[in-house]
């Protein structure tokens, strides 16, 4: 499979442009049993202005210090102590924006993402942020790499999905700023988190 990778341009458009044009790109990860690569099919944007669930609203701290990098890096955090998240950060630097990617789909090394979240039903082993970080293995480790040149870590072209097959709707799994329309699926892709 060729996989061909994105310039920075792509990383510096508008934040909800990028959360869907990431919609059907590939999110691959090198892991020490192999290529894994995954299909993106749901992403949730955050904004710094006039978002409250953005980490980066408030002010810049330790924890989201990448956020205020140059889009084209990755903003990896913990929740509830025990899970981690993976963004792409978008915008010019101190910019402040992320896109949370909220679920794959496994289309190579789905072996590998089983031997690290192992699971019954394909289906389930990546359709949540955590999920797909326990799948294919991102950890804090992978906080800031650079999602244009690294080899562990990066994302690659793959199908535009059409406008008519991109679902927006509102986010989940936060309590502020719930009620943006800041989420995006692809229409009856079974690994989306929820409908």
């Amino acid at each position: 499979m060729n996989l061909i990778r994105f310039g920075k341009d792509f990383f510096l458009q508008d934040t909800k442009t990028v959360s869907k044009n990431l919609l059907g790109k590939f999110l691959c990860k090198k892991t020490d049993l192999g290529l894994v690569i995954t299909k993106i099919v749901e992403t949730e944007a955050y904004l710094s202005k006039n978002d409250p669930a953005c980490h980066a609203s408030t002010k810049k701290t330790k924890r989201n210090e990448k956020m205020f990098e140059e889009g084209g890096i990755s903003y990896v955090y913990l929740i509830y102590g025990a899970y981690y998240c993976f963004n792409v950060v978008t915008g010019q630097k101190d910019s402040g924006e992320a896109v949370l990617i909220r679920a794959v789909e496994p289309i190579s090394g789905t072996d590998i993402m089983k031997s690290f979240r192992p699971v019954e039903k394909t289906k389930n082993l990546s359709n949540g942020p955590s999920k797909l970080c326990l799948a294919l293995n991102i950890t804090k480790k992978e906080n800031g790499f650079d999602l244009i040149k690294s080899d562990e870590l990066f994302l690659a072209d793959n199908e535009n999905i059409p406008h008519s097959d991109i679902i927006t709707t509102t986010r989940i799994g936060i309590t502020k700023g719930a009620d943006l329309p800041l989420r995006f699926y692809i229409k009856n892709n079974e690994f989306v988190s929820k409908k």
